[in-house]
């Protein structure tokens, strides 16, 4: 029986096929190997036939007269054999290095980042826990500097922070960046001018809720001399006080979009009142980072596309 071979790259149809055909060589037969298998003879049968085909060799005679291996057969044999037992030692390799990845990482990064299409935390997980799916995961939402000193003390194992100044004690990975726009409530007196109507002095006496710690939003605050009259330590409070319609704020414009689609908030002079907020994640120099977490670092500069090349 001559047969034109199909079979290119070997592919998990492949693997199937060959466990099932080595199963019958080491039954002795179809019949017997029902059993070991689980599935029918007819179904069987058509494996092999399947294999057959896909290599492009007669494997074996079978029939009432018996099973046989042809000469190609006991090459494939052999060959799938050798095959199989260096998947078979991948896996288990595999399998130790999951175990291994066992423990408890605590991340920790700054609020209102899930709305932002640029910060790719879900992904980060779903790869993360492709190659750890024992560890357990706690994630913190929590104020910058809180975040760095945890990152510091060990509290946190790894943190994801806006960028504003750097410590020497923490290394810095680039990962994303935000758009942070000036906001104003409906009911503020600002709301129904138009950019053109509203000048940088009409915002200058404005009541202006800002960050407050040491963070970019600070120092933009200084640099356009606003009047701080509210601090706040996350951007729900921040929204909260916006919306009030006394105050007035820098928000990321992925997370105002909704209260601005709503009518509940509008930007105020865009073309003078915005900044950029890059985020990085930070871990600390010393001790040095345990395994997990330099792999969980991997997952996210790679969800990122930071990694390096």
């Amino acid at each position: 029986m001559t047969r034109k071979a199909h079979l290119g790259r070997v592919s998990d149809v492949d693997i199937r096929l060959l466990r099932v055909f080595r199963s019958v060589v080491a039954c002795g037969g179809v019949s017997a190997a029902e059993l070991e298998l689980n599935i029918g003879r007819s179904t069987i049968s058509r494996h092999l036939t399947d294999l057959e085909l896909r290599l492009g060799v007669k494997l074996c005679d079978r029939g009432p007269a018996g099973f046989a291996l042809t000469f190609e057969g006991e090459r494939v044999v052999d060959a799938s054999s050798r095959l199989l037992t260096a998947i078979d030692s991948f896996q288990s390799d595999l399998d130790e290095v999951h175990r291994r990845l066992t423990g408890h990482l605590s991340i920790a990064l700054f609020d209102k980042t899930i709305t932002n299409p640029q910060a790719r935390l879900p992904q980060t997980i779903t790869m993360f826990d492709a190659v750890a799916p024992r560890v357990t995961i706690a994630i913190h939402a929590e104020p910058v500097n809180a975040i760095e000193s945890g990152v510091l003390t060990g509290r946190f194992h790894l943190g994801i922070v806006p960028t504003h100044r750097q410590s020497n004690s923490l290394h810095y990975y680039p990962l994303y960046s935000e758009q942070m726009y000036m906001y104003c409530g409906e009911s503020h007196a600002l709301f129904g001018q138009a950019d053109g109507q509203t000048s940088q002095r009409d915002i200058g006496q404005c009541k202006y809720a800002g960050i407050g710690f040491q963070s970019p939003n600070m120092v933009v605050s200084h640099r356009l001399k606003l009047k701080r009259s509210a601090d706040v330590y996350d951007e729900e409070a921040l929204a909260a006080l916006i919306l009030s319609g006394r105050y007035i704020g820098f928000l990321p414009d992925h997370y105002a979009k909704s209260f601005v689609e709503r009518g509940a908030m509008r930007q105020l002079r865009p073309d003078a009142y915005h900044y950029q907020s890059d985020h990085a994640a930070i871990l600390r120099h010393s001790p040095k980072p345990s395994r997990l977490v330099m792999e969980f670092l991997d997952c996210l500069r790679r969800a990122h596309g930071t990694s390096e090349t």
